[in-house]
């Protein structure tokens, strides 16, 4: 144990920090079986198995903002293992995930990510589906293997000193708030921007073309723009871990799992600014290209308060998504609660999707939406099928309740592409306004019961 201490602390990456060795056995392992999410699925999914460390556990203490980084680096160096990071407040510059490596957050520690705009180079990084030039995340991985970011801790984002504000979405105290600190405003003065770089403000966590993920119990909170984004990564596993935006961030989804396949979501809390859990996979011609569907994804337990959507697919669904299973969810005060979204251009198929066991109450806007209009001004007019027209079909949703709502919901299709083979059982609705369909066809009902305006509806079957 002393050579190895002895080694490590003359490794120039300590420069800054004060480490403590923990431990040095031979392989550490998450304790967690997940094997039970993956029985009895309705389509083949091999069970997503956590990431194994060896057992080298290092704790750090900062006396510097990159204190995380260099405690990474060295026990990356070292062939891999844990980074402690222990209780108190700590301030951290942009973190870089390496292969082989568990960040673990101790109870009772927040990590602060540094307000400096020159801590945050610009770099090139998948956003909304497609390449562009934003600020580096405070935490990103790229290509790395068998990762974990988990414990008890806090990272807090900072993502008030990134995200404009539109005075409309703000009470008139929090509005002083923030335009006194200076920032910029928009021509009419009703968007108030922090600083120059808000246009390239990142994701929070941005973990790209990664292998065997494992994210535990931690939150991430206040993030610049998404909070969490996995793109082009496989066997994923988000257990526990909380997600939280103020209702009025711009941008601020929660979740976001663009390109991935074989992930697991479990009993994670979700408080968003936009959509909570969002199913992506590129937009338009470059996410054709791209042509890597989300597929094989279960999500099981998970709690929504805010969002515009509690789970999500679309509106960048370009690369397609199928074979996705939601169950055991809770909804409660989202803008909607099952919301499926693209428009002509996107191209893509959503297939193969199975919702079950969902709740959900106090949804400002529709219960159930499908919505193939998003952000265009829906021309009725048939058009011409090709590559760049989505199709959803194939999904199947059972045991979904509503005490309230808006609206029951709505399915609209296009003209030239119906939804087409929606199946709803066990449906109960309550809502304010009733339930709509428009070009759809094979939609399917058995005991579904829609309540709105003093009016029942009931399926035959």
């Amino acid at each position: 144990m002393r050579n190895k201490y002895t080694w490590l602390s003359r490794l120039p990456l300590l420069a800054g920090c004060l480490f403590l060795m923990v431990s040095c056995n031979d392989q550490r392992e998450s304790s967690a079986d997940y094997s039970r999410y993956f029985e009895a699925l309705p389509f083949d999914m091999q069970p997503v198995e956590a990431p194994v460390f060896p057992a080298l556990t290092i704790e750090a203490f900062a006396t510097d903002s990159a204190f995380i980084q260099q405690a990474i680096d060295s026990v990356a160096f070292l062939g891999g293992g844990t980074v402690v990071i222990p209780a108190g407040a700590w301030v951290s510059a942009p973190i870089e995930l390496k292969s082989n490596v568990e960040l673990h957050l101790s109870k009772g520690a927040i990590v602060s990510f540094s307000t400096s705009p020159e801590d945050y180079p610009v770099i090139e990084r998948w956003y909304e589906g497609q390449k562009r030039e934003k600020a580096v995340s405070p935490i990103s991985a790229t290509d790395a293997e068998n990762i974990a970011i988990t414990g008890e801790g806090i990272f807090d984002g900072n993502g008030d000193y990134w995200r404009p504000v539109k005075q409309m979405g703000v009470s008139p105290s929090l509005w002083r708030d923030f335009t006194r600190r200076g920032g910029f405003f928009n021509e009419d003065g009703k968007t108030w921007y922090p600083m120059e770089k808000s246009t390239l403000r990142p994701v929070m966590v941005d973990l790209e073309n990664c292998r065997q993920v494992l994210l535990k119990d931690i939150t991430f909170r206040n993030s610049p723009a998404w909070c969490l984004h996995p793109v082009l990564c496989r066997d994923v596993i988000i257990d526990g871990v909380k997600m939280l935006n103020e209702s009025y961030a711009a941008n601020g989804d929660a979740l976001d799992i663009e390109s991935c396949s074989n992930v697991l979501v479990k009993d994670c809390f979700l408080d968003a600014g936009d959509d909570a859990i969002c199913i992506k996979s590129g937009k338009d011609e470059e996410g054709r290209q791209r042509g890597v569907p989300t597929e094989r994804v279960v999500i099981d337990g998970c709690t929504v308060y805010n969002g515009h959507g509690g789970f999500v697919i679309g509106s960048e669904m370009s690369g397609g998504v199928r074979n996705i299973k939601v169950s055991n969810c809770t909804f409660t005060g989202t803008d909607n609660g099952l919301r499926f979204k693209s428009c002509r251009g996107r191209g893509g198929v959503v297939e193969n999707i199975w919702c079950s066991n969902i709740h959900m109450n106090s949804i400002r806007s529709r219960a159930i939406l499908f919505d193939l209009y998003y952000f265009t001004k829906g021309d009725r007019e048939e058009k011409p099928v090709d590559e760049t027209t989505p199709s959803f079909h194939h999904i199947y949703m059972d045991g979904i309740t509503c005490s309230s709502a808006g609206s029951v919901g709505i399915m609209q299709g296009l003209p030239e592409m119906p939804l087409h083979d929606v199946e709803l059982s066990n449906v109960h609705i309550t809502g304010d306004r009733p339930f709509e369909a428009i070009d759809t066809a094979r939609i399917r009902f058995q005991n579904v019961v829609f309540t709105a305006q003093d009016s029942i509806w009931k399926s035959m079957n």
